[in-house]
This record gives structure tokens, sequence and C-alpha cells, in this order.
């Protein structure tokens, strides 16, 4: 367990390091503190991976069966959310932080059907970076202005494309034993 909190902690500080150690951050410079940030990044991608994978399975509280219908809508909404900066249409100008609210959305999901202790401290420890993030992003960075509209079309071509990659993702989640729909 100690392996997937501490991949947690290390996730929260590679994202949030240029808002919480500025000074630090700035003194590594660009292109080394992109660089430290990456390491950092793949270090608790390993770590939270491996600890989640260790954990021993102690369950608090067991979800009831509808739950999964819920997870899978949210996961959806997720899957659009999470590559909305590269649609070119109109949704795209409806939310400031979509990443941040896909992560969320996906933790949130995830938490729904999910009663372990080991599940809880890794979508839980997730949801709240992504809070914290938005938190600190909204409290220190000048608001941009909204991306210009595109053409509705493009919409649909994102929306069916991440139909596309959400399949994907439930057949990868079937292949490694986690099934999401059945």
């Amino acid at each position: 367990m100690l392996s997937l909190i501490s991949g947690v902690l290390i996730w929260a500080y590679s994202h949030l390091m240029k808002r919480i150690t500025p000074s630090f951050r700035a003194k590594l410079g660009d292109g080394p503190g992109k660089g430290v940030a990456t390491l950092l990044t793949a270090l608790a991608l390993y770590l939270m991976i491996t600890g989640y994978r260790a954990a021993d399975v102690t369950v608090i509280w067991t979800p009831p069966d509808f739950l999964k219908h819920i997870n899978n809508l949210l996961m959806l909404i997720a899957v659009i959310l999470v590559f909305m900066q590269a649609n070119r249409g109109t949704l795209r100008t409806y939310l400031r932080h979509p990443m941040l609210t896909a992560v969320k959305t996906w933790a949130l999901a995830h938490l729904l059907v999910n009663g372990d202790v080991a599940s809880i401290v890794l979508f839980g420890g997730l949801l709240a970076w992504a809070v914290v993030d938005v938190i600190f992003i909204n409290k220190m960075e000048v608001r941009a202005p909204r991306p210009a509209k595109g053409p509705v079309i493009n919409d649909v071509i994102y929306v069916v494309v991440c139909l596309v990659v959400y399949a994907g993702i439930v057949w990868l989640h079937t292949w490694l034993g986690y099934p999401p729909v059945g």
C-alpha cells in the first residue's frame, strides 16, 4: 500500500510542482523542469500500477450492480472530455479544464464501482489532486479567452472517434479481467 500512496502523492506533486514550489520549478528551467516532471510522473505511474496490483483487497463496501451502468456512462463522458482540447467544434468552448474534468469524472466513476481500500486510495487520491489542481489554476492563472466555435460536424466526428476509443477501453478492461459490461 505504501507504493500506491507514494505513487499518488508523487503524481500530485509532479503536476502541482510549478504551483506549490514555483521557485524550485523555476530554478530547474524550462527543459530540465519538464524532464523532472516527466520522470516523476513516470515513477508515479509505475508506483500506482504496481502498488494497486499488489495491494491486499480489503473491502469497505460492496457497490450495488446498478452503479456499473452509471460508471459506464461516466466513463464515456470522461473519454469525450479527456481529448476535448483536440476537438475543433463547439463542444470545447464550454469547459475551462476539460482534461481535469475528465480525470474527476473518471475517478468518481471508478469510486462508484470499487469499494476496496486500494481503489479508494488510488481513485480518491487522483480525484482530490484534480480538484486541488483546478482550484490552484483558477486562483493563479488569468482566465484565457474561450476558443472560437468551429463547425458542429467536427463535434460529430470527435464524438464518433471517442466512441471508438471507448470501445477499445471496454475491450482492454475485459481482456485484463475487469469486464465493465455484462
